[in-house]
């Protein structure tokens, strides 16, 4: 079966590593899938604008709506040649919900704006998917969509690393969760060492700020991370980022209020256990057991008392490895890209 992905892709943020690995799983199941549009020079992956030839075509939404790397009539083509039966969609963002607002992280201005999103994902296809177990709507599928992949998993050695805690990812409605896990570290900072933050928007604005945003959406305050000393790199390439966790002894798992809200699983979900860092998880442990098992539970960063898990991680770091390894072999079982690619199929033959 060929699997036509149809999405805005940037290798430094969102679901890159993901197609990436798609692409890899469909070859090993005697599959294929590429990306929409025309091939931008040097990349990663394999692109089409064969249309015709494509059995599936899945729209992934995720930031950003617009198409890449195309012209003004790729839609028209895709709706044109492609059975409305064939094609998915895949609301990454949590779009396909009624207006929803947590803490300043919404995933629609209004009502209106809800509704009419809603009516264009039915528009585009039947199957309708969003990466949580447990969707809101009725005619959603579950289908998490982001996985792991077992040769990513980097040897845990806690002993001498260049940080106490690295975190990778762009302030995209992050600055409030980020901030709450440095708090709960100040109390312990000269037992952390040094602090990393690699991503876009931490101590200066990122690149897609303006006036048409929320605040919340770019928030970030350069002093308090002076206050505390803490590092700042520009993103990295999706190949670098598990290299990049792994400088830290540990890493926070991180979401956007939104996205907890609503359940959504992320690519760091799965990636940042098979860095060569302890993992802490910064959701709910509810959703943290059903994920990652009752192991995770060991590895969760709780809203109070946050500063005594960190201390004890970072003084008996072997007891959490054990942990670790254990989610890992789970997540391989579980949550691997064949198993999801094989998930998918499934649900578009239904």
């Amino acid at each position: 079966m060929r699997l036509l992905l149809v999405h805005h892709v940037v290798e430094d943020r969102g679901s890159a590593q993901d197609m990436y690995h798609y692409a890899i799983a469909a070859r090993d199941l005697g599959h294929e899938v590429l990306l929409f549009g025309a091939a931008p020079g040097s990349s990663a992956y394999e692109w089409s604008r064969q249309v015709d030839r494509a059995d599936v075509v899945v729209f992934i939404f995720e930031w950003t709506t617009r198409l890449q790397y195309g012209d003004a009539l790729d839609l028209t083509r895709l709706i044109a040649t492609v059975p409305r039966e064939q094609r998915v969609v895949l609301d990454c963002d949590g779009r396909y919900n009624e207006a929803v607002d947590v803490d300043g992280d919404r995933n629609h201005l209004d009502a209106e704006s809800s509704r009419c999103w809603i009516e264009t994902c039915d528009a585009l296809a039947d199957t309708i998917c969003q990466p949580t177990l447990h969707p809101r709507r009725a005619n959603v599928h579950p289908f998490l969509f982001h996985a792991y992949e077992p040769d990513w998993e980097v040897p845990l050695e806690p002993a001498g690393k260049e940080y106490g805690m690295c975190y990778v990812g762009n302030n995209w409605f992050r600055w409030k969760p980020v901030r709450r896990i440095l708090s709960a570290l100040e109390p312990a900072r000269g037992e952390v060492g040094r602090i990393a933050l690699v991503g876009h928007g931490w101590n200066t604005p990122a690149p897609w700020a303006n006036a048409s945003l929320p605040q919340d959406a770019y928030e970030f305050d350069a002093g308090f991370l002076a206050r505390l000393d803490v590092d700042v790199f520009p993103p990295v390439p999706f190949d670098e980022v598990i290299p990049q966790m792994g400088r830290g002894v540990f890493s926070p798992v991180v979401y956007r209020p939104l996205f907890d809200e609503l359940q959504l699983v992320t690519c760091r979900t799965f990636e940042t256990v098979a860095a060569g860092s302890i993992p802490l998880f910064a959701q709910e442990p509810s959703f943290v057991e059903e994920i990652y098992g009752t192991e995770g539970l060991e590895l969760v960063l709780p809203r109070e008392g946050g500063e005594a898990k960190i201390r004890d991680v970072l003084r008996r770091p072997d007891h959490y490895v054990a942990a670790v390894m254990e989610i890992r072999r789970r997540l391989a079982q579980e949550h691997s890209y064949h198993a999801r690619l094989a998930e998918l199929l499934t649900i578009v033959k239904d």
